[in-house]
């Protein structure tokens, strides 16, 4: 079967802004199946724009802007 963007559904999202790039923290469910958190980055073009980037590795200081973020997803979860 093949995805269908109509079938996911999000219940929660918040963003961290940096000067470079935005992690979004959200948590989706597929076709009313468990909850699952998706972590991702989008990253600044020169021009201001966002695109998709490898979330990788985090600083010490986005690890730390994340956390508090990660642990009121679990609440929803």
């Amino acid at each position: 079967m093949a995805y269908d963007s109509s079938l996911d559904q999000q219940s929660f999202v918040k963003e961290l802004e940096g000067e470079k790039s935005k992690i979004t923290i959200s948590i989706y469910s597929y076709n009313n199946g468990p909850k699952k958190l998706q972590l991702s980055r989008a990253v600044k073009d020169t021009q201001g724009n966002y695109s998709f980037a490898k979330l990788g590795r985090l600083t010490k200081e986005e690890l730390q802007a994340v956390l508090p973020l990660l642990q009121e997803a679990l609440k929803e979860m």
